[in-house]
């Protein structure tokens, strides 16, 4: 599928189709951009939902 983009938390890849195994993966994206900046964006939503209930 085009615009198939994944994010491997182990080595901190982005793959361009399901290639690993989905326990190491965070996506899809619709764009490689979108993917490699999936670790950042998932570290401000938990900041957050921290700050949400403090």
């Amino acid at each position: 599928m085009a615009g198939d983009f994944w994010f491997n938390t182990e080595t901190h890849e982005v793959e361009e189709g399901r290639s690993s195994d989905w326990s190491k993966l965070m996506g899809p994206y619709a764009s490689r951009d979108e993917a490699t900046h999936a670790l950042d964006k998932a570290k401000a939503r938990a900041k957050a939902w921290e700050a949400e209930e403090d």
